[in-house]
């Protein structure tokens, strides 16, 4: 029972037993549904605010306008992210409050990308929609069966892909190295590009499976709402990674 998802581990739902109305897969995605409800609208606010004054040609103005919810999304959102994951019970409240803070930060980033590729953010929020409702359709179907040697594949691998993360961001803080092929658009940085998106896919399928065991072990109702967060936490880097692939593409 182990999950690449830094909020969805193997004791999550251990020594979680309700008496009353217990938690659900259907009820899970259907929350899951409502948090990139959320996420959608403050991102479209964002992205409203930051195409109206681009438009009229004050980019720098847009910039500014949008900056301090896009940074301060980000910042909330982790605050928000750590609540959730140490007060659980509370995720109820902590969970929506985290989707609306992240919407307003990927609002900033999409507004930003749209700006430098036209038509990229509507080809990426359909891609990770789709990659959604594809995974989660294969899991229910048995097509992907979550076995021990397949978590164990997708965790070890998704380790790698953030260490290399974190090597390539302590070389860029500290020297004026990067690691290439996670930055280049070239056929190396595109195919790194892929595998990257799906491992994030696949992670999809550790969580559903995560999320399961806890429907069967009588997990109580409201860790619904925190497997709809951890949900979110996988879709927003599923999201950010499709981004960088098709920013890859256009370039």
């Amino acid at each position: 029972m182990r999950s690449s998802n830094p909020v969805l581990r193997e004791n999550t739902f251990q020594g979680l037993f309700a008496e009353g109305d217990r938690m659900t897969m259907n009820g899970t995605v259907a929350k899951t549904g409502l948090l990139l409800l959320l996420a959608v609208v403050t991102g479209g606010w964002t992205w409203h605010r930051f195409d109206t004054l681009a438009a009229a040609g004050d980019v720098a103005g847009a910039i500014a306008a949008i900056s301090p919810f896009m940074w301060g999304g980000l910042l909330v959102g982790f605050v928000l992210a750590m609540a959730s994951t140490f007060l659980r019970q509370w995720s109820g409240i902590t969970a929506p409050l985290y989707a609306i803070a992240e919407g307003f930060a990927l609002g900033g980033i999409s507004a930003f990308m749209e700006l430098r590729y036209p038509g990229i953010v509507l080809q990426a929020v359909m891609l990770t929609a789709g990659v959604l409702a594809v995974m989660l359709v294969l899991y229910r179907t048995r097509v992907i069966k979550v076995t021990d040697r397949f978590r164990t594949g997708v965790v070890a691998a998704t380790g790698a892909i953030m260490l290399l993360y974190l090597v390539d961001l302590g070389l860029r803080a500290f020297t004026s190295v990067q690691v290439p092929f996670i930055h280049e658009s070239g056929l190396l940085g595109i195919g790194f590009s892929l595998v990257v998106v799906g491992l994030a896919a696949l992670n999809l399928t550790l969580d559903f499976d995560l999320i399961e065991r806890g429907t069967q072990a009588g997990a109580p109702k409201y860790m619904e709402w925190y497997g709809a967060f951890a949900l979110m936490v996988t879709l927003v880097w599923l999201y950010m990674e499709i981004l960088r692939l098709l920013s890859k593409a256009r370039r």
